[in-house]
């Protein structure tokens, strides 16, 4: 029998050699699955950047509808429940986001602008009202009272809607006490809150004011409206000059002698229909 001998053909290739070819074939390996996480992430970048352009698009579709829906609300004095649902949402983001800080500034600034191009006259008969709620609120004023402490529970809170009117409302009250404006205010509580009133509005800030005009017990079934719009009849005929009218809410932006100028500041949807809806609840108690 003879010897069979059996040739193999192949590479030869070193231990390094080998060792050099796996870890380019690995370095391969791992910067085609970089590119690829790469190209995901990118993707979902752009998928989310999209998807906020497009919420973007139908918040703004969503608020215009939503504040001109409160708008006629307002003008009608109807309730919160009026509103459509979605409208709370909006109403969220319309103070989150910093809106609703924003139209408080541009109104503060509208009325600064105003007054800066009129002067009270030496006889001190033009006088300006102001809404004495703007710079409270009712969650703040039930704080004092339950307190009796100047402290105040929302400060800094600039998120809170509340806090953010009375800032704007309190800088614009002070501009005008130093430029010499005689400063009549009014609120909606009771006459018999009258001193605690007055101490908290000296503790928040806001003094000096000429008179606090509030409602006597026998006419807390009066509607606002009625109320305020015969004070200041009673104000026209003691020879006073209602130089403008500032609130947030349209009861005291209505009637016979509003003045020269009326600024009103905005207020989110919601909260501006619920306080019309606590005022119609309380005239039926």
């Amino acid at each position: 029998m003879g010897s069979r001998h059996i040739t193999e053909t192949g590479i030869f290739m070193s231990s390094f050699a080998a060792m050099v070819f796996v870890s380019g074939l690995i370095t391969v390996g791992v910067s085609l699955l970089s590119l690829l996480v790469a190209l995901a992430v990118m993707l979902h970048s752009c998928e989310s950047r999209n998807s906020g352009v497009l919420e973007m698009h139908r918040y703004k579709d969503n608020y215009e509808y939503c504040r001109y829906f409160a708008l006629h609300a307002e003008l009608n004095s109807l309730d919160a429940d009026s509103l459509p649902a979605m409208c709370r949402d909006i109403d969220r983001l319309y103070v989150k986001e910093g809106q609703y800080g924003r139209d408080l500034n541009i109104t503060v600034g509208i009325a600064e602008e105003f007054f800066g191009s009129v002067r009270p006259q030496v006889d001190s008969r033009d006088i300006v009202l102001i809404d004495a709620d703007d710079l409270t609120s009712e969650t703040l004023f039930s704080y004092y009272l339950t307190h009796r402490i100047n402290e105040d529970p929302l400060h800094g809170n600039s998120r809170d809607p509340d806090y953010l009117r009375y800032t704007f409302a309190r800088k614009l009250y002070l501009k005008l006490q130093s430029d010499g404006w005689p400063l009549i205010l009014f609120s909606r509580k009771p006459e018999k809150l009258r001193s605690a009133m007055a101490e908290y509005l000296i503790s928040m800030g806001c003094p000096g004011w000429s008179s606090l005009i509030m409602r006597k017990e026998n006419q807390m079934q009066m509607g606002f409206q009625e109320f305020i719009s015969g004070q200041r009849i009673i104000l026209q005929r003691e020879g006073l000059r209602i130089i403008a009218v500032i609130s947030s809410r349209m009861d005291a932006l209505r009637g016979p002698y509003l003045g020269n100028r009326m600024f009103k500041f905005p207020s989110p949807m919601f909260r501006h229909n619920m306080e019309n809806h606590v005022e119609s609840q309380s005239r039926e108690e």
